[in-house]
Formats: C-alpha cells, structure tokens, sequence
C-alpha cells in the first residue's frame, strides 16, 4: 500500500515528503528548504533508475535531486506527518516545476 507523508529535519530547516511503497522505500521524494520552503528536490525512484541506465544521471540530479537510499522503516528520529495523495501530488508538481525553472536558469547562465 503506497503512503505520503512528510516529515520536518530542524537541523537542515527542511520539510520532506514522501511517497511511500509497500515495503517502504522511497519512490517520490521532494524537499523544501528553509522559511521559504523553497523545492531543492523533486526525485522520483523510477526516474532516477532510468537517468542511471540512459547515462544521464548527473543531468537528473542536477536538476531534480534523489531519493533516500533506504527504506523508511531504517530511519531514525523523524516524525511522520500523514498527508492525502491529493496533498502530495499539490507539493510534487509545484517543486518539479520550480526545480525545472531552476534548472533552466542555471544551463541558460552557463551556455
């Protein structure tokens, strides 16, 4: 059963949310930083995997970061906070959004 949640690290001042599987592992991840909540993140497992096979890893990263690399029941110290599919999905296409725009701005300043 796939789950959402976030969770609120105070000593990076950023909120994670999560999608979740069955078995815990991290399928789509987004992290907003600071009081701004500003989207640094915006990853998806499958996504990841298919940049890692294309040869394209770098230019995903760059661009929308990764996924926690173990499962969720591994994890020490965070409080999860329940969220609907519908709050999730809100938060996903907004930070993939920013993190494309940004994305787009750096290569615009480099070329």
């Amino acid at each position: 059963m796939t789950r959402w949640f976030r969770s609120y690290w105070a000593e990076e001042d950023t909120w994670f949310y999560f999608e979740v599987d069955a078995d815990g592992w991290v399928a789509r991840q987004v992290e907003l930083q600071g009081p701004l909540k500003k989207p640094i993140a915006a990853a998806s497992l499958a996504e990841w995997g298919a940049a890692q096979q294309a040869g394209t890893l770098g230019d995903y990263e760059a661009t929308f970061g990764g996924t926690a690399e173990v499962p969720v029941h591994e994890w020490d110290g965070y409080e999860p906070q329940d969220l609907t599919a519908a709050e999730f999905e809100t938060v996903w296409l907004t930070a993939r959004a920013a993190c494309q725009a940004s994305a787009r701005a750096r290569s615009s300043h480099g070329a």
